[in-house]
């Protein structure tokens, strides 16, 4: 992995690799920010990039016997820590469980997810939804394995993947060897919730912050990794929020977006036309969504409010819709106004925290579309 293959945040790879290049690298280093911002991959750039023996322009030069067994997972003087869950049918007891015994699992999905999807990695090792962690066995492996010496390199990278999901006997285990690490071992370590991290963890670490992507960079990675035409990229970047795990999964649940196009452009047909009888039928539809479903769409539906409003101002350069959606804000876009805007977007707001709660969704969005019968018309 070289930095130049990892989206967005230059200012981190650069810092990065002042750091390295100068043999100024923490001993301890938590790289933390949003899901979907890459920082599992700004790791593993780093990590070949201390290991490469012929770097150049800054960056691994990716021919070398290091590189090499970067490329394919497999350096011997890095090591990877990520949480799991115990296997099923396994001798094991939970509490015995390390992240070696899921090796070829986590090899396969660094490899072939972009994202770092949390629920893509519950799936891998098919958790069926169970809340993975390190377990105490985890940090055990991790002290004996850093007491090995390096096997081809100055330095052991230990890099750590969601740390905040460490037990708590796991993570105090740890306290001493982070905080007075062996001179041959840096850690790296990679979170989505960094206030999660135990604090006696978290106060040992060198913290770099690693911000959301900007929709440039999404509608680029689009575009380039899958062929998504422009205006699509930048529709899907835009409703992503600088977070490429949503970006990518709008993109895989196209079918989704093109249903919930359809939902929002029924409601606000029958609202205008105050169809309280088709009203009440496309709440009930729409309540057959599992609950996830049905906050994703309120978030679409709010989404598609702010882009019709702005469509309002008649610059092209400030909307990201699909070709669809801009078809239909021609029209539609002059009925989203100042007066109606603000009180529409937090209605479905509302509405989104109503089912979150498991508030009964049929009467919540039943009330939800009797509100915008009367904001529509104002």
């Amino acid at each position: 992995m070289k930095f130049s293959d990892v989206i967005g945040n230059d200012e981190v790879k650069d810092r990065l690799r002042a750091l390295i290049d100068n043999d100024r690298m923490p001993h301890a280093t938590l790289l933390y920010g949003p899901p979907g911002t890459c920082k599992l991959k700004i790791a593993l750039a780093a990590a070949q990039y201390i290991h490469c023996q012929n770097r150049v322009n800054g960056e691994p030069c990716g021919v070398c016997r290091s590189c090499l067994q970067h490329q394919s997972f497999n350096h011997p003087d890095t090591i990877f820590s990520y949480p799991v869950v115990k296997r099923k049918k396994s001798t094991k007891a939970a509490s015995e469980t390390i992240s070696a015994d899921y090796c070829d699992e986590w090899k396969h999905f660094i490899a072939t997810n972009d994202t770092e999807n949390y629920e893509a990695w519950q799936s891998e090792i098919k958790s069926d939804n169970s809340q993975l962690q390190m377990y105490v066995s985890e940090s055990d492996a991790i002290i004996h394995t850093l007491n090995l010496s390096t096997y081809s390199s100055n330095y052991k990278v230990l890099i750590m993947w969601l740390p905040e999901k460490m037990g708590e006997e796991c993570a105090n285990k740890l306290l001493k060897i982070i905080e007075e690490p062996f001179s041959d071992t840096i850690f790296l370590l990679v979170s989505d919730n960094p206030k999660e991290i135990l604090p006696t963890i978290f106060s040992r670490t060198q913290r770099i912050e690693v911000k959301r992507l900007s929709t440039a960079d999404i509608a680029g990675y689009l575009v380039a990794k899958y062929n998504v035409d422009n205006d699509n990229a930048l529709a899907l970047a835009a409703y992503a929020d600088g977070n490429l795990i949503s970006a990518v999964e709008a993109l895989s649940l196209d079918s989704e977006s093109k249903d919930f196009f359809m939902r929002f452009v029924t409601l606000m047909r029958m609202a205008f036309q105050r169809d309280i009888v088709g009203l009440k039928r496309w709440s009930e539809e729409v309540a057959d969504y599992k609950r996830e479903k049905e906050k994703r769409f309120m978030q679409y539906c709010v989404r598609l409010l702010r882009e019709n409003f702005i469509f309002n101002l008649g610059n092209p350069t400030l909307n990201y819709m699909t070709n669809e959606e801009r078809n239909f804000s021609v029209k539609f876009a002059p009925f989203i106004n100042e007066r109606n805007v603000e009180q529409m977007v937090a209605e479905f707001n509302i509405a989104e925290t109503d089912i979150q709660g498991n508030c009964n969704a049929k009467i919540v969005l039943f009330d939800l579309a009797l509100k915008i019968t009367k904001l529509i018309r104002k």
